[in-house]
């Protein structure tokens, strides 16, 4: 499938920059038109895997993260969030719904399930020590 654009932006792992990671989600996506649920969805599941990064990847540190976003033909939008940190032994384990290695009382350990609810699919890799993948794609439908 043939890329239109794309566009990758690192930033730090600090709980203002997941608010950034939006914004500068939907500035870029704004090319294809989304409609405004669309937009929703995807700005969404971004907010999940990058508040992933920031809580789980880098617990007493701050690190990088990189947002990546392609736009394919066919209205297909990719979205990979990375990180260097952690890393999870267990991916499975992880993507259940309710699991959690962060504080229960403050964590739902629902974040993947979000990220799966609103996305087509949502593909993780991780190494531990060596960081933590999340691919997102989307077929985005086009206006009526």
């Amino acid at each position: 499938m043939k890329m239109l654009n794309q566009v990758k932006i690192t930033f730090a792992s600090r709980s203002v920059n997941e608010g950034f990671a939006r914004a500068a989600l939907a500035a870029f996506l704004v090319q294809l038109d989304p409609t405004v649920p669309q937009l929703a969805d995807l700005k969404t599941a971004v907010s999940e895997a990058v508040t992933n990064c920031i809580v789980h990847a880098y617990p007493d540190a701050i690190g990088p993260i990189t947002l990546t976003a392609g736009l394919y033909e066919g209205g297909l939008v990719r979205i990979t969030i990375s990180d260097r940190g952690v890393g999870m032994d267990d991916v499975a384990k992880a993507m259940e719904p309710m699991y959690t290695t962060g504080d229960p009382s403050e964590r739902a350990g629902l974040g993947f399930a979000v990220m799966q609810s609103f996305m087509d699919k949502v593909r993780v890799s991780s190494t531990p020590g060596k960081g933590t993948r999340v691919t997102l794609t989307k077929r985005l439908e086009a206006r009526d």
